[in-house]
């Protein structure tokens, strides 16, 4: 079997990277595919290592690109003008060099993981494997689900605003096996069946998984015998990570009653076994702030590199020209100048008090020397704050209140979904929500709640591709629209349809024609 798109890149050995002693014990590999296949599969650790390999490049792409930066941009969150490093992203131009180079790395990047997970699927399905039975549906069920998710996100960013009129949309591979062949391209429905296929035959794989019955399992074990191979299952693909991705996959095709059973499923479950508990307002205030609700996280990479990224996009120091803040210079109530006002009009809210302070920024002129100060409303949710090592390298992807948010949009009951956002708010420390009169007074809601809830997580532009929203909030100072009506501005900014469709990259549209 050849396989020269096995991870051609150290990759750490174990099942889990924050568990060992040190992320920098490499298991060294030799690149010729003989070598590879002896180095990788002939021993279990082969398998685990391989996976983790995969875990392990998503850093590359999701911590930066899909999280806090480049699609926070691209939904308008931020205070980005045109001499803004970030630009090219808040204005969707497409076709700048810099976006085309960003969009060429992540398509490349993406279809390199899924062919690493390919190969390491194949060999999980050989009969003289020298995977161990107990290891088989670990492996196997995180590599289908990683390859959905992998698949899903891709989707999502190239892929069209998702409808019956839409989904024969021709738009981009789904790649099943180690073949070097180019893969047709399929379409929106075929590729959306397909994620769903794999996250179901992963959850069956994963029906087992230790964190039903043990919970995340964070430290090592008391056993000193026992490795950690089956802990920290909040950094895995966890069987609860996979049903949350069931839902949003099927929430994205329009299914909204198989949306609501894997939601509410993953609800009914957490109640009962306490799996992911939330996180209290004592942990997310003082010395030691909890500032991500880590106990809430599903599913999340593990970065050590996280502080470099939050110092290069959001720290006081960071360069003018990159730094994302909110637009405004207070923190006041009602203060229309400030984005704040509108994002979270709940003055107690932890998402409010604890995540923003006003900050001097310094902007510096390369060409004359001179330096001027602002006053900017600056983001602290990846702050190095903590002492906690497990939270301190989290990206979190996948959190319990959105299934709890896709719970609230999927039921027709107005009572039950408004019991799914106060829900969030009572542990937010915001008031409760009056009682829901229209779907459209419940709709505003969960749009409020999961941008509060997404902020810096790479989702709120996905929600707003879906619902196709043409009116966001906006990023810039200058945006503001008057309400005829009232008489009132309000902070919102229009969104073209088109701007969210990614063209497929010249890399993938140069290897086909040149086929």
């Amino acid at each position: 079997m050849n396989i020269k798109n096995i991870l051609k890149i150290a990759v750490v050995s174990g099942m889990l990277a924050p568990a060992m002693t040190s992320c920098s014990d490499w298991l060294q590999v030799d690149l010729e595919d003989s070598i590879l296949e002896s180095a990788l599969f002939e021993t279990n650790e082969g398998y685990t290592s391989a996976l983790n390999g995969v875990y392990t490049q998503m850093n590359e792409q999701y911590s930066s690109k899909l999280t806090m930066g480049t699609l926070d941009v691209m939904a308008k969150l931020y205070n980005v003008g045109t001499s803004h490093n970030s630009y090219p992203y808040y204005s969707f131009a497409f076709d700048d060099s810099e976006f085309k180079s960003m969009s060429n790395a992540l398509w490349t990047s993406h279809y390199f993981q899924i062919a690493n997970l390919n190969t390491l699927l194949e060999f999980c399905d050989l009969k003289e494997s020298a995977l161990k039975d107990h290891y088989r549906p670990y492996v196997k069920g995180e590599a289908l689900a990683l390859r959905a998710m992998l698949h899903f996100d891709l989707l999502r960013i190239y892929g069209p605003i998702y409808s019956e009129e839409t989904a024969g949309t021709i738009c981009m591979p789904y790649q099943e096996t180690t073949s070097k062949e180019i893969q047709p391209m399929l379409s929106a429905s075929e590729v959306i069946e397909k994620v769903i296929r794999d996250l179901k035959a992963a959850a069956e794989l994963l029906k087992d998984d230790k964190i039903r019955t043990d919970g995340v399992m964070n430290g090592a074990s008391e056993n000193p015998n026992e490795n950690t191979d089956f802990r920290y299952r909040q950094f895995r693909m966890n069987y609860y990570a996979v049903q949350g991705l069931l839902a949003r996959a099927y929430l994205w095709k329009g299914d909204k009653e198989n949306a609501y059973a894997c939601a509410t499923a993953v609800i009914k479950e957490n109640e009962e076994k306490e799996v992911f508990t939330w996180t209290p307002k004592t942990s997310v205030q003082g010395n030691n702030p909890d500032l991500i609700f880590s106990t809430e996280v599903m599913f999340a990479l593990y970065n050590q590199s996280r502080e470099n990224t939050y110092d290069a996009l959001f720290n006081s120091s960071a360069s003018f020209s990159s730094i994302l803040t909110f637009p405004g210079e207070s923190m006041a109530e009602g203060d229309e100048g400030s984005k704040i006002h509108y994002f979270y009009p709940d003055l107690d809210d932890l998402r409010r008090t604890e995540m923003w302070s006003l900050e001097t920024v310094t902007e510096y002129n390369s060409e004359t020397g001179e330096q001027k100060e602002h006053n900017m409303l600056c983001f602290s949710k990846f702050k190095n704050l903590t002492t906690s090592e497990t939270r301190r390298y989290m990206i979190p992807l996948l959190r319990l209140s959105e299934m709890y948010l896709i719970a609230a949009e999927c039921t027709d009951n107005l009572d039950e979904a408004l019991g799914y956002v106060n829900a969030i708010r009572t542990h937010r420390n915001c008031v409760n929500l009056p009682a829901f009169t229209s779907e459209e007074e419940k709709m505003n809601a969960v749009d409020g709640e999961f941008a509060r809830e997404m902020i810096g997580e790479g989702q709120i532009y996905f929600y707003n591709k879906r619902l196709a929203k043409t009116s966001v909030l906006s990023g810039l100072p200058t945006d503001y629209e008057e309400d005829y009506w009232s008489g009132t501005r309000t902070l919102y900014t229009t969104v073209l349809l088109q701007e969210y469709v990614w063209p497929l990259p010249d890399v993938e549209k140069d290897k086909r024609a040149n086929n």
